[in-house]
């Protein structure tokens, strides 16, 4: 059995969703007109969407919610039981970490790609999605949660954090890569930390 963390940099899975309504269309202050809109993904669960082109480099949308410390992330989790890996914690520094469940909004609905469209970049504790390259209206956004976990990676753990992508150069696992070493890439930024399973998963 091996030790499972909380995210550290950012986890996000999803809860499956057969039949969830749209969001209301979103927009950052003296952007012009609707942007993005949250609705069911063909990927997983619910999507984010865009309205409009977006052009590469622009900040879309904050990663919002309840900051929050590591102690009361741990104590909160797992949010919910029957999906233990299913969270929206984001990590900022070593004391902190935002949980979108509470006050957050439809960027925690963003899913994960291989080969994602966006990004995620930390500026002083706040956490902006930004386009990595021009976005065109009606497109779904991604970006790559690459989570990060200490444990070594076996067929059995990756297959804990499904990737559905369907992407070319799709990992089959949101889990970050590691180099030959075990050691994570230093590319990415996410990690995971979460607490000791009482028993085995059934």
């Amino acid at each position: 059995m091996h030790e499972l963390t909380i995210p550290k940099k950012y986890t996000v899975s999803k809860p499956q969703a057969s039949a969830l309504p749209s969001s209301p269309s979103l927009r950052l202050p003296g952007s012009a007109g609707r942007r993005l809109q949250t609705r069911l993904s063909g990927v997983h669960g619910k999507g984010v969407y865009a309205l409009q082109d977006l052009a590469e480099g622009e900040t879309l949308i904050e990663y919002v919610g309840e900051v929050i410390s590591w102690k009361e992330a741990l104590r909160r989790h797992p949010h919910d039981p029957t999906d233990p890996n299913h969270t929206f914690y984001f990590h900022i520094d070593e004391d902190h970490v935002i949980d979108a469940k509470h006050g957050g909004n439809s960027s925690r609905w963003i899913n994960h790609s291989c080969k994602p469209n966006c990004e995620a970049d930390e500026d002083e504790g706040r956490v902006f999605i930004k386009a990595l390259h021009n976005i065109k209206a009606g497109d779904e956004l991604f970006y790559d949660y690459g989570l990060i976990i200490d444990a070594k990676y076996t067929q059995k753990l990756k297959a804990e954090y499904p990737c559905w992508c369907g992407a070319k150069s799709c990992r089959g696992t949101l889990l970050a890569p590691k180099e030959k070493n075990g050691k994570n890439k230093t590319a990415t930024k996410k990690s995971e930390k979460k607490p000791k399973k009482k028993s085995p998963k059934a």
